[in-house]
């Protein structure tokens, strides 16, 4: 935030403030860390099985398609928007993709390459509405998530995708693996360690967060918001399309629906990850830890055996929880930053 402008030297308030949300942010990250250890101990001592070389590596597996979205949907809620879309955005590209390589050895690339162009046409669709068109975000999201499913049942026409006829070339990519570790996970850790990087090192990156933190003063000090939020919007999209391409990659047969229902799942991981639901705090790792978090629930709910319906209401609870948590953090924050204030002033 502080990186954004040149003001004058008496501004310094805004540099303290940014060390105190990293310093909060990185407290937020460890606890979630913590709690997946935690977790992670407690179900090992109770089925010793569940940290089986292949149990840990379903866990990523599963993760690597969940962290991918969050990376993407961390963009758009530091700029005080929302993308409900994604869920539907990954069934699309993941049936057309699927129809595009059935019965013939397609290039890989080119199917990927198929998935982020579906992919950055809806995010830029959703972008240009919400940015330039003035549309609340919540609205125009939750538009395009009916409209892209309606657009997936029609070309779908009640068919689905078969493992037997996708390529093993593409199969592959969502099994195998190079020097002993999964592609999945390796392309969700690269996208967010590059996302990350360019969030934090960019005055561009940074943009985002003064967005998010009031726009009224990014406007002020010269941010292009309208071109920044369309860019959180596209890469969300192209983020959603790679998604698509790689759960068909690691599922095979897809539906018409698939990731149907997702786009909340996200948003809990994210929020659950420390992004502040109202904009301009939280980091793409503290997002993509939320979205380990759940996934490693899932997974326990399933080796002790608990009915699936927990999974969402513990979804539920976790969302409710973070979102307080960040209300209280906020209410803290003032109070401490008012008091420095007054302190100074005197």
């Amino acid at each position: 935030m502080t990186t954004l402008t040149s003001v004058p030297p008496a501004h310094k308030a805004p540099k303290a403030e940014g060390g105190l949300l990293d310093l909060v942010l990185r407290a937020r990250e460890l606890s979630i860390l913590g709690a997946l250890i935690v977790l992670v101990a407690v179900t090992a001592i109770v089925n010793p099985r569940f940290l089986s070389a292949q149990g840990i590596e379903d866990i990523f597996l599963n993760a690597s398609i969940l962290v991918l979205l969050a990376v993407g949907q961390t963009l758009v809620v530091i700029t005080r928007n929302i993308d409900l879309s994604v869920g539907s955005v990954v069934g699309l590209v993941a049936f057309v993709t699927g129809k595009y390589v059935s019965g013939d050895d397609r290039s890989v690339v080119m199917a990927i390459l198929i998935g982020l162009a579906i992919g950055a046409l809806c995010g830029l669709v959703n972008g240009l509405l919400v940015s330039f068109c003035g549309v609340p975000a919540l609205v125009v999201t939750l538009g395009t998530l009916y409209v892209i499913q309606g657009i997936g049942y029609y070309i779908a026409q009640g068919d689905q995708i078969n493992a037997a006829d996708v390529p093993q070339s593409l199969l592959d990519l969502g099994s195998g693996g190079v020097l002993g570790v999964p592609y999945l996970p390796l392309i969700a850790v690269l996208v967010m360690a590059a996302v990350g990087y360019y969030l934090r090192a960019y005055p561009s990156g940074r943009e985002f967060y003064a967005i998010g933190s009031s726009p009224e003063a990014a406007r002020l000090a010269g941010v292009p918001i309208r071109r920044r939020v369309l860019t959180a919007y596209v890469v969300s999209g192209l983020l959603a399309g790679l998604a698509g391409v790689l759960w068909l990659a690691r599922f095979g047969t897809v539906v018409a629906d698939a990731a149907g229902g997702w786009e909340l799942k996200v948003v809990s991981a994210v929020v659950v990850g420390g992004v502040a639901i109202v904009g301009g705090v939280g980091t793409v790792y503290g997002a993509a830890l939320g979205a380990l978090l759940l996934t490693t629930i899932g997974s326990v709910l399933v080796v002790l055996k608990v009915n699936s319906f927990w999974q969402d209401a513990l979804t539920g609870l976790l969302l409710l929880l973070a979102i307080s948590v960040d209300r209280l953090l906020a209410l803290r924050m003032n109070r401490v930053l008012r008091k420095r204030s007054a302190h100074h002033g005197s």
